[in-house]
C-alpha cells in the first residue's frame, strides 16, 4: 500500500464529508470507540452523541430532510436494533442515510465465537439481514472490498434517496486501503428519448386542459425538484396544492396557493380546484391514509400527468428514465406565456379569540409566530394536524412525519435539523406523549448549546389516540410530569420556560420567544384533552373504521 493510503474508516468519512455531511449521530460502544477516535481527529465531521441509538437515528433523519444526507453510527446488536425503528421511517419517508455499526473482530466471526451482543448462536449477520428490509442498500465490509462496497451503498442511497447500511468488523474499521478518487456517481439518469416522447404527449394534453392545478408532495424536496417546481408554477399562473406531507415545497404566501389537499377532508375552494381540474398536474405524490383523508381523493389517480421520482405518465402512459426534475423543467417549456382560466381562490382569515386556549387557537397563534426562517417540525398527532392546514411564509420549512408516524420522532429530528443549519431556527410542536418518548435529547440539545423553540402541547395523556379509540380507557393516560422543570434536569439550565393557558398567553410567549434567540426557549401550552383539530377528528373517525375492517 503507498503512502497515501488510508483506513476504511477515513475513507468513509471522506466521502460522508463529499456528500454534506458534517455531524455523526450516535451512541459509543467498546467495538466501535477506536473508529470513534478517527472521527474526533477528523477536520469536517463531527461526533455528535445522543443519548439512545433510536435518538441518533431520528437526528440523521431530521439532518437529512435539511442538507440532504445523514449518518449514524451504532455498535453491533443492541446498538443497531435500538436504532432499527428510525431507520424504518427514513425508508418509508425517502430520506438517504447511513447507518455504520461497528462489529467484532473477523477472526471472531470466523470461529462464531459467543461474544457480548450477539445471540450466542455464532450468527453474525441476522442483524445485517434485518436492516435488508428497512435500507436500500447493505454490505458487511471485508479487507478486500471495503472502498469498493462503501462507494456502492452510499451510491445506491444518494440515488434512491432511502437509507443504506454498512457493519464493519472491528478490524476491517483499521484496514488500509487506498483514498478516494473521483466523485460518486451522478445519480440522475434520463432517457433523452423517452423524455422527449413526454413532452410530445403532455403537450397536446395540456392543449385541450380548460383548467389546470398543480398538486405536489415531499417527493419534489427528496428529488431536489423545489427549483424545477417553483419554475412551473411562475410560468403557469396555475393554482396549487399540496398534501400535508410535502407542506412547504412551495411557497404559500402566492395567491395562487390554494392550501393543503386532504382529500374529502378537504377545504371546499381546495378540494374543487384538485377534483374538479380538467388535468390535474401530480408532482412527487404519494397518496396514504394520513394525508389524502384516508384515501378519499376525489381525482382519478390513472388519469392526467403523474410525474415520480424517475417515471412521468400521462392518462397512464408510462414513460420511464424521467426524472421528476426534468420532466417538471419540460412542463415549464411548454407552459411559458400559457393564458390559463384556472381559478385562484384565498380562504378566508379564521376568526380569532381570548379565553381558555382551544386547538383552533393554538395553531392560527403558531402560524402567525412562523417566520421565512423557521423550520418547523410538528409532532405526528394534534401538532401535525393542527399547524399543517395553517399558511406558512415563503421561505418556512416544514418536517413531519405523517407516513411512518413513530411518536417522539420530531425532538431528535430538531436536533439533527438545528445542527445541519444554524442559520435558521427551528420551532418544535410536541405533545406530552410523544415528548416523554425521546425528551432525553433535550439534553443533547442542550449540550451543543442550540436554542431552538420548543411548544410542548400538554392535552393530559395520548389525544390522538383517544380521537381513534378509548376515550377515557387508561392506555391512552401517561404519568403527569412538572414539565418547567425538566429543561434544567436535563441540562437546559438557562432555558427560558414559559406557560401558557390563554390564548393572549401564547401570544405573548411566542413574542417573549421570538425576542430570546440566546437561549432554548421551552413553552407548555395547556389545551383540553378531548380537544383535536377538526381535521384529526375526520382522520381519526376513518382510522377507526379502517381499523374495525370497514372502508
Amino acid at each position: 500500500m503507498n503512502s497515501s493510503a488510508v483506513t476504511v474508516v477515513e475513507y468513509l468519512l471522506r466521502r460522508l464529508a463529499s456528500l454534506g455531511v458534517r455531524h455523526l449521530f450516535g451512541v459509543p460502544g467498546d467495538y466501535n470507540l477506536a473508529m470513534l477516535d478517527t472521527v474526533l481527529a477528523h477536520p469536517d465531521i463531527e461526533w455528535v452523541g445522543t443519548a439512545n441509538e433510536l435518538g441518533a437515528a431520528y437526528a440523521a433523519d431530521g439532518y437529512a430532510r435539511t442538507v440532504g444526507f445523514g449518518a449514524l453510527l451504532t455498535t453491533f446488536g443492541v446498538g443497531e436494533l435500538s436504532a432499527i425503528n428510525g431507520v424504518a421511517g427514513s425508508y418509508a419517508e425517502y430520506v438517504p442515510l447511513v447507518h455504520v455499526t461497528v462489529g467484532p473482530a473477523e477472526a471472531a466471526e470466523h470461529r462464531g465465537a459467543v461474544v457480548h451482543h450477539t445471540a450466542g448462536d455464532g450468527d453474525y449477520d441476522r442483524f445485517a439481514r434485518a436492516h435488508e428490509q428497512v435500507t436500500c442498500a447493505q454490505a458487511v465490509l471485508r479487507r478486500d472490498n471495503a472502498a469498493a462496497e462503501i462507494d456502492r451503498v452510499l451510491t445506491a442511497a444518494v440515488r434512491e434517496k432511502r437509507p443504506c447500511y454498512l457493519r464493519l468488523p472491528s478490524d476491517v474499521a483499521s484496514a488500509l486501503v487506498g483514498p478516494p478518487t473521483g466523485s460518486l456517481p451522478d445519480s440522475s439518469d434520463v432517457d433523452e428519448g423517452s423524455l422527449a416522447a413526454f413532452t410530445d404527449v403532455a403537450h397536446d394534453r395540456l392543449a385541450t386542459a380548460t383548467t389546470v392545478t398543480v398538486l405536489a408532495d415531499f417527493l419534489v424536496d427528496r428529488f431536489q425538484a423545489r427549483d424545477e417546481l417553483a419554475e412551473l408554477l411562475a410560468a403557469g399562473g396555475f393554482p396549487y396544492a399540496t398534501l400535508s406531507m410535502g407542506k412547504t415545497v412551495v411557497g404559500e404566501g402566492n395567491p395562487q396557493f390554494l392550501g393543503v389537499y386532504s382529500g374529502a377532508f378537504s377545504d371546499p375552494h381546495t378540494r374543487v380546484a384538485v377534483d374538479e381540474a380538467d388535468l390535474l398536474i401530480r408532482a412527487g405524490v404519494l397518496l396514504a391514509d394520513t394525508t389524502s383523508g384516508g384515501f378519499s381523493q376525489g381525482f382519478d389517480v390513472e388519469s392526467g400527468i403523474d410525474l415520480g421520482p424517475q417515471t412521468a405518465t400521462v392518462d397512464g402512459k408510462r414513460f420511464d428514465r424521467v426524472p421528476l426534475a426534468a420532466a417538471l423543467a419540460a412542463l415549464t417549456e411548454l407552459v411559458h406565456g400559457r393564458e390559463t382560466a384556472s381559478p385562484v381562490v384565498t380562504p378566508p382569515e379564521v376568526p380569532r379569540g381570548d379565553g381558555p386556549l382551544t386547538q383552533d387557537q393554538l395553531w392560527d397563534i403558531v402560524a402567525s409566530a412562523v417566520r421565512p426562517t423557521t423550520t418547523m417540525l410538528a409532532e405526528q398527532g394534534t401538532s401535525f394536524f393542527g399547524v399543517c392546514t395553517r399558511r406558512f411564509p415563503d421561505g418556512a420549512r416544514f418536517i413531519g412525519q405523517p407516513l411512518w408516524g413513530s411518536i417522539g420522532y420530531t425532538l431528535p429530528a430538531l436536533l439533527g435539523a438545528q445542527l445541519a443549519d444554524t442559520s435558521r431556527r427551528c420551532m418544535l410542536l410536541i405533545g406530552d406523549g410523544s415528548a416523554q418518548q425521546t425528551i432525553q435529547e433535550l439534553g443533547t440539545i442542550a449540550r451543543h448549546k442550540l436554542t431552538p423553540v420548543i411548544l410542548l402541547v400538554n392535552n393530559n395523556g395520548y389525544t390522538v389516540e383517544r380521537a381513534i379509540h378509548g376515550e377515557r380507557a387508561c392506555y391512552n393516560d401517561i404519568a403527569t410530569w412538572d414539565w418547567p422543570a425538566v429543561p434544567a434536569a436535563l441540562g437546559a439550565k438557562d432555558a427560558l420556560t414559559l406557560q401558557a393557558r390563554t390564548a393572549n398567553e401564547l401570544r405573548e410567549a411566542l413574542a417573549e420567544a421570538e425576542r430570546v434567540t440566546d437561549r432554548l426557549v421551552f413553552i407548555e401550552a395547556h389545551t383540553g384533552m378531548d380537544d383535536v383539530p377538526e381535521l384529526l377528528g375526520r382522520i381519526a373517525e376513518g382510522v377507526q373504521v379502517r381499523n374495525s375492517g370497514g372502508r
